[in-house]
């Protein structure tokens, strides 16, 4: 690979700034609906005694899964020496911290005590997988500063791959922390399943790609760099891939549920349910977030970077519904907790078929604060470091290029 040289994003634009100002009114106003439903309390909210889990915790844990994802692509040039992946490591690094920062304000705000977090950063139950994850959490950050810092300084370097090693495996781990939250509650038909932690893997996998797609695209457009096809191609190809894997652990936790008798009316409810999640699932989870973005990324489609673009956003729009299915899903389907009994109904929601859940606009806003987070954490980290390859052409990013042309 040719050598690569780094820069920063210009940040004396009136683009720049406006873009910085967008995303402060967008944060500001999730820190004002954070402050509305902490003052009023939850009832002001979607959420009630069944859903607990509303759609805060479906951005934050959607920001945390795709964090782990994005740090994917450096992991591809240190831990498996592929040498179009190494000049994209700073960014990837980058991404993955923004993700998981803005994903934990998001989890943090919605707890309706964020004061209460010093009490789960100092008093561990090593039982809860929740305490696990506050340690997993601080720990991705706190390593892939350091990956970042053996990148950037050269008298470091010598260490570089070994952070890339302990950075891959500390990245699994977190993944299988965040799935195994769900794993975990067997008091809920859609959650008790060991196959949640590579399921969520998978996942954060093809949404960490999406996102790092979308984010290395729009600013290399933005800063007018050159992004050659070689590095494009190999991305959608990996993405495309990811996609598969998602669907394939799908496939198996449904099958696997269909096959357990105890599981056939989560199923039967999901699957072809009176509820909104059945078409959520079919056809935001399925036909957007699956089916559409491999017809995009192994056709003559994938030949187009917009294509590549909107099959990348059909992946997010997928994932996003996927999580909406697990999440809010799972707790709509009332927990059995006498099988095989007549349960009478009551006020307080015994015997329901299902419960419903719709969404307030504080909930929306504080979701959107979260993703306003990451991006101004992502862009302002880019125009302070040098964390953008001055060029991404084909010639210096494709260790092949010289050869082929010669030829």
């Amino acid at each position: 690979m040719s050598k690569v040289n780094y820069t920063s994003l210009e940040a004396n634009s009136k683009g720049f700034y406006g873009l910085m100002g967008i995303l402060i009114a967008v944060i500001l106003a999730g820190l004002g609906a954070a402050y509305y439903m902490e003052h009023n309390g939850h009832w002001v909210t979607g959420m009630n005694n069944q859903i607990v889990w509303g759609t805060p915790h479906v951005f934050a844990i959607f920001l945390i899964v795709a964090a782990s994802g994005a740090l994917n692509v450096a992991s591809i040039g240190t831990v498996f020496g592929k040498a179009i992946y190494k000049p994209l490591g700073r960014m990837s690094s980058l991404l993955a911290i923004s993700l998981l920062i803005g994903g934990l304000m998001v989890l943090v705000l919605d707890l309706g005590r964020p004061d209460r977090l010093i009490e789960a950063m100092t008093l561990y139950n090593f039982k809860s997988i929740f305490a696990w994850n506050i340690i997993l959490y601080n720990g991705f950050i706190a390593i892939t500063v350091v990956y970042i810092w053996f990148m950037m300084e050269k008298k470091m370097n010598k260490y570089y791959k070994a952070a890339g090693f302990v950075a891959f495996i500390w990245r699994l781990i977190l993944t299988t922390g965040t799935g195994s939250i769900f794993g975990f509650l067997v008091a809920r038909s859609a959650y008790d399943a060991a196959i949640m932690a590579p399921l969520f893997i998978a996942l954060s996998f093809s949404l960490g790609m999406a996102c790092f797609i979308l984010f290395l695209m729009a600013t290399y457009k933005w800063s007018d760099k050159e992004l050659g096809d070689a590095v494009i191609n190999r991305l959608k190809n990996v993405l495309g891939i990811f996609v598969a894997a998602v669907f394939y652990f799908v496939l198996a936790y449904h099958l696997t549920n269909l096959y357990a008798t105890q599981h056939h009316g989560f199923e039967r409810f999901i699957l072809a349910g009176p509820s909104g999640h059945t078409p959520l699932f079919w056809v935001g989870q399925m036909l957007i977030g699956t089916a559409a973005p491999l017809l995009i990324f192994y056709t003559k489609l994938g030949q187009s970077r917009t294509w590549i673009a909107i099959g990348a956003a059909l992946v997010i729009i997928g994932g996003f519904a996927q999580l909406v299915t697990i999440i809010i899903g799972g707790q709509a389907y009332p927990m059995p907790i006498f099988p095989d009994m007549d349960v009478i109904s009551s006020s307080f929601g015994d015997a329901a078929a299902y419960f419903t859940y719709t969404p307030s606009l504080p909930e929306i806003v504080l979701g959107f604060g979260g993703v306003a987070i990451a991006i101004i954490i992502f862009v302002f980290g880019c125009a302070v470091l040098r964390f953008l390859p001055t060029s991404l052409a084909d010639n210096v990013a494709d260790p092949h290029h010289k050869a082929e042309s010669r030829a």
